[in-house]
């Protein structure tokens, strides 16, 4: 009867020493085995747990919201508590949390160490300090006087889990490392064989280890994403951003949403593996691993070899080398690797050789070089007899990355990777210049053979059916489609020849997009439709369908593939192809699976889609899409109709700007030019280009501010606001910015969930960019500086379509609700889209 007083006097203690705020513990507050902490949003709890079939006790932070128990963190991996005795976790005297085996217990079987500086602990005390579970996974230790900063975080130590906003990698000055180790066992945390770090060696990779033995290796960063990781940049679901100075080395993901629970993990058998909770299935989805496959195997095809998981043979040498044992090589070992044909001869007609589509080689042993070009990485390396290959560091062909010794674990893409240049000796040189010229002259060949055979037959079938024709139709004058037909053919080579794009078959296309199928649609617009389709390789595609009343023959389209062709920007969408048969005119792009802006921006349930975070993102991406237009790329263009259907977003969310179809390309210095023939879209034109036909980098800067402000405010220029028909957003944000009360054109899903101070000054420089005068709007490169740093910003003046009586009646359905009159646009010839 005594023991059961005490035990429930003793229990009765123990509850009331529990914390009050269930997502914190604080000095003299306990946490007991089977009690738990929850984070204030309910995504995380963090308590004591055994895992699988094993009966010893853990402090982990696990989901919370979540049936399936998935531990994210373990506190006392290496030294559990046994089940007959009651753990109980409590913040000491230091501020230190310590796990301790007994509620009697002095010394802690784990505990965060941290060492606080004695002037600095007198100023705050343990009893100020607190940890706080964080929605985020992480828990973090607090000085109560001090929210802002904290003085030890779990995220600085992960065990097996890397969840968002966790970082991998180094601390340069302070000597911390962010690394994953696996478990031994699903039975047991405690420190498994495997790490997954980062080495900064050379050009900062991922690894996969084994004690010292690398297993695998993602590659170098590309500036999108690590270059052997070719998911990294398709991902929807987290936004990797990698750094790299002198302080720090790192990678850190952010999930775009944070009701989706993605995490990354290395399991017990030295896989890392990412994987993506889904409500609907119950169920974790597994969306990457690495290794994913043989080739993804550390050095599976040796020194100087390139592996293949879609070639039976698997390796392959490099140009200029062969097996260095044979035997091996026939039995499907490559791990010998490959070894010179014939030895250098330094600057004595060597020289390297294009390898397409690669992972690049171990970097352990590379140079690193950011401030050259490929063009100067080519000479660095042919100048230095060490060298024996070099690539871009980054897609962009941005940085120089040059080998010096072997090259170690390279395979062959598909669709990803980079080029990689190889050194070779004049030999193997001469020869693949040799195979090249042969290859080519026999391919012209075949054709000439193949035209001599069919000519004759063809020439009577063309004769009679042209006779039969003749006698059976009436003459009748072409359309402008068919005028077009005579050029065809003729574009068909150039598009091969000058911009190296692929033309695809009318009957590829049909297939592809179901003939063109209404479920297939994706939109319309002014000249035609876009449809989804599947190529027979799997590529998705995006077919720009000219309609035949579009007004744009061969002229326009040649233009916009010519332009196109050429650019190469992350935030400009790239052309895949194109097709010119029969009486159709086809675009062919890369398909981008979130769609247009305005879809999301414009109806309600998309716009909830779009943080802050997301819309800034969007704007930058979009402005830096331009700048390069304007300034960085070979040739000054003007794009002529930004707005928001013009902008595509892709599977992680980036905005690429397309429809070069009414651009402009200016030469030299040449800033301002003029038409007769206005075409554009309402609401988005600059003025002295609706009503003069002056068009010049500033148009686009007018419709850029346009549509920074739609993204900020989720509603379109040309609508109507407080029942006024004169008033559009122009008016609608100078009125409030004037008053100020900018915020009130805020889109209202993003209430109290934006940082004032930024969203301001956006405001403020949109407004900035649809001035009435272009001389007063900045130029991209201002827009870009203004949006990222604090820097002064010109007061506007009163914008362009800001009226101080009502407009004109307009026919809305012919108009749109534009407020400019037919008479303010009475130069040139508009054409609306």
């Amino acid at each position: 009867m005594v023991s059961l007083i005490t035990f429930l006097a003793l229990h009765s203690f123990l509850i009331s020493q529990l914390c009050h705020a269930t997502d914190t513990i604080a000095h003299n507050n306990i946490l007991i085995d089977g009690h738990t902490l929850v984070s204030n949003g309910g995504n995380y709890a963090m308590g004591f747990f055994s895992p699988g079939n094993s009966k010893l006790r853990y402090v982990g932070i696990w989901y919370n919201k979540i049936p399936e128990q998935t531990v994210v963190w373990v506190a006392n991996r290496n030294t559990p508590i046994n089940t007959s005795s009651l753990g109980v976790a409590k913040v000491d005297e230091q501020g230190n949390l310590g796990i301790f085996n007994g509620m009697n217990a002095s010394t802690p079987v784990w505990s965060t160490n941290i060492s606080i500086p004695i002037s600095k602990h007198n100023n705050i005390g343990a009893s100020s300090m607190f940890y706080k579970l964080l929605d985020t996974g992480n828990l973090v230790l607090y000085d109560g006087e001090n929210k802002g900063d904290f003085l030890w975080q779990s995220f600085d130590y992960p065990t097996d889990t890397r969840l968002p906003g966790m970082k991998i990698g180094l601390n340069l000055k302070s000597g911390l490392t962010w690394l994953l180790t696996s478990w031994k066992s699903r039975d047991d945390p405690s420190t498994g064989d495997f790490t997954y770090s980062i080495d900064p060696t050379g050009s900062p990779e991922l690894f996969i280890k084994k004690g010292s033995q690398k297993i695998w290796r993602s590659g170098p960063w590309n500036g999108q994403a690590f270059n052997g990781v070719p998911k990294m940049s398709r991902n929807i679901v987290l936004n990797y951003t990698f750094v790299n100075n002198p302080d720090e080395v790192y990678l850190i993901a952010i999930s775009y949403n944070t009701s989706v629970f993605s995490r990354i993990y290395l399991d017990e058998l030295g896989f890392a593996r990412r994987s993506t909770w889904f409500e609907d299935t119950q169920k974790w989805s597994n969306i990457w691993s690495g290794p994913e496959d043989s080739c993804d195997n550390y050095g599976k095809c040796g020194v100087f070899g390139s592996c293949n998981s879609n070639n039976g043979q698997i390796c392959s040498c490099l140009p200029g080398f062969e097996p260095k044992s044979q035997r091996d090589w026939d039995l499907k070992d490559g791990s010998q690797g490959c070894v010179r044909k014939r030895a250098l001869s330094c600057g004595n007609g060597d020289g390297f050789l294009k390898f397409e589509k690669v992972k690049l080689p171990d970097t352990s042993n590379a140079r690193v070089d950011m401030s050259l070009g490929v063009e100067e990485c080519e000479i660095k390396c042919r100048n230095n007899c060490s060298c024996t290959g070099y690539s871009s560091a980054y897609i962009d062909g941005s940085g120089c990355l040059a080998w010096f010794g072997d090259l170690t674990d390279m395979r062959q893409f598909t669709e990803a990777g980079q080029d990689f240049f190889v050194r070779v000796d004049a030999i193997e040189l001469e020869n693949s210049m040799k195979d090249s010229k042969g290859s080519s002259f026999t391919k012209k060949k075949l054709v000439l053979l193949c035209v001599l055979i069919v000519a004759g037959l063809l020439i009577f079938i063309f004769i009679f059916a042209f006779f039969y024709l003749i006698k059976k139709t009436k003459r009748r004058a072409l359309t402008p489609w068919e005028r077009d037909e005579s050029s065809s053919s003729k574009f068909n080579e150039e598009a091969n020849a000058t911009f190296e794009l692929p033309v695809f078959d009318l009957d590829t296309l049909m297939v592809a997009t179901k003939n063109f199928s209404i479920a297939n649609k994706l939109g319309s617009g002014g000249f035609g439709s876009v449809y989804k389709g599947r190529l027979p390789d799997g590529r998705e595609i995006a077919v720009k369908r000219l309609s035949m009343s579009s007004g744009q023959g061969v002229n326009e389209f040649k233009n916009e593939v010519a332009l196109i062709a050429k650019l190469q920007h992350r935030n400009l969408v790239q052309i895949i192809g194109c097709c010119v048969e029969k009486e159709e005119k086809m675009l062919i792009y890369e398909y981008m699976p979130n769609k247009s802006l305005d879809i999301l921006l414009f109806e309600q349930t998309g716009s909830t889609l779009l943080d802050w975070n997301m819309r800034r993102e969007i704007i930058f991406g979009i402005a830096r899409g331009l700048l390069y237009l304007h300034q960085d790329s070979r040739l000054r263009i003007i794009h002529g109709d930004l707005k928001a259907s013009n902008i595509l977003l892709d599977e992680e969310m980036n905005p690429k700007i397309s429809d070069f179809g009414t651009a402009k390309i200016f030469g030299g210095n040449q800033t301002q030019a003029n038409t007769n023939r206005v075409i554009g879209t309402y609401g988005y034109m600059s003025p002295e280009y609706a009503m003069d036909g002056l068009f010049s980098m500033k148009s686009d800067v007018f419709s850029f501010g346009v549509l920074l402000l739609e993204i900020i405010s989720g509603k379109k220029n040309n609508g109507y606001y407080h029942e006024d028909p004169s008033m559009n957003l122009i008016k609608h944000a100078w009125e409030l910015w004037k008053d100020d009360r900018p915020f009130e054109l805020v889109d209202h899903s993003m209430v109290n969930s934006f940082p004032e101070h930024e969203v301001a000054k956006f405001i403020q420089v949109g407004i900035l960019c649809v001035q009435e005068k272009a001389k007063d709007r900045p130029t991209m490169s201002s827009v870009i500086f203004m949006l990222g740093n604090e820097a002064t910003i010109p007061i506007p003046k009163q914008p362009a379509f800001v009226l101080t009586s009502k407009p004109n009646t307009l026919n809305a359905s012919t108009m749109g609700t534009s407020s400019c009159s037919l008479s303010e646009i009475s130069t040139g010839t508009v054409e609306g889209r």
